[in-house]
């Protein structure tokens, strides 16, 4: 099923070229006080709203998906992870040219590590991104984007796609430099993920995906899943290894080569495969 949010933080469900409002399931939802809980309450509660949802969309209208305001299926991760690094490709042209790795120390991922991102730099298609520091490269990264479904603590990467409620694109927007990159990636608007939620049945096996990615017609990525160092199950465990995984939770998988410069007035489409295609303008913030 493909779930998607979008306009004033309404709720819709995917059927083909379609989609039908069924904001209505929110009611399931549990009322909450603070303190609130961790995690996102929609992805908390998936299983019991996406069968209230499907029971709406019988007497729903469908609408065309054509200029729909996606936002970001997910509204509140505790945390968006990134994986650098990933692609052995992306490593090499990192390594190789110095507008991207500005002299830091360019390691394996499993050397390197995680990384996180700011929550608040997540935004959805409709919403653009709105680039910041213009004197200074902002490169756009296509990813796979993993949406954790069940608290996960210590997971083994056998075990890892149970703990998983679906999948969706990723834009992970860079500001190029020496800084850290939990920095330099987390300006608003650096995090877009759209433009809805395929769950994890739909995608038996994430790590065998084509991704791409085309600005202004221009294809500048295009690789396959296949091709990450450590595959989804294995990031799974990495990260929660040392962190405690949550409902709504992001992982952004990494990107493979073809990285370049994005500027003000830029149309960016990306594609993965059995996920979907999504359109996101570039602006200056």
């Amino acid at each position: 099923m493909r779930l998607c949010r979008y306009g004033e933080a309404k709720l819709g469900l995917i059927h083909n070229s379609d989609m039908r409002d069924v904001t209505q399931a929110l009611d399931v939802l549990p009322t909450c006080r603070y303190p609130l809980p961790i995690g996102d309450p929609v992805i908390t509660h998936l299983d019991k709203l996406l069968v209230r949802a499907n029971e709406i969309a019988k007497d729903m209208t469908s609408v065309g998906l054509k200029g729909l305001p996606f936002l970001s299926p997910v509204a509140n991760p505790s945390k968006v992870i990134g994986a650098p690094v990933n692609y052995q490709k992306h490593i090499d042209e990192v390594r190789g040219d110095a507008a991207l790795h500005h002299d830091n120390q360019i390691a394996t991922i499993t050397r390197a590590g995680l990384f996180l991102k700011a929550s608040s730099s997540l935004v959805g298609p409709s919403q653009g991104i709105a680039l910041r520091k213009l004197d200074r490269r902002n490169d756009h990264e296509v990813e796979l984007a993993v949406i954790i479904g069940k608290t996960a603590n210590n997971v083994k990467a056998a075990d890892a796609l149970y703990y998983v409620a679906g999948y969706s694109i990723g834009l992970d927007i860079t500001i190029r430099g020496p800084a850290e990159r939990c920095l330099r990636k987390s300006p608003d608007s650096y995090s877009v993920l759209g433009p809805w939620l395929v769950t994890a049945d739909e995608i038996p096996d994430p790590n065998n995906l084509d991704l791409k990615i085309e600005v202004d017609g221009e294809v500048r990525q295009d690789s396959n899943t296949r091709n990450m160092i450590l595959d989804v199950g294995q990031l799974i465990e990495f990260a929660s290894a040392f962190y405690t995984l949550h409902p709504g939770d992001i992982i952004m998988t990494g990107t493979p080569e073809g990285v370049s410069p994005i500027v003000p007035g830029n149309i960016i489409t990306a594609t993965i495969g059995r996920v979907g295609s999504m359109q996101v303008k570039v602006r200056a913030a």
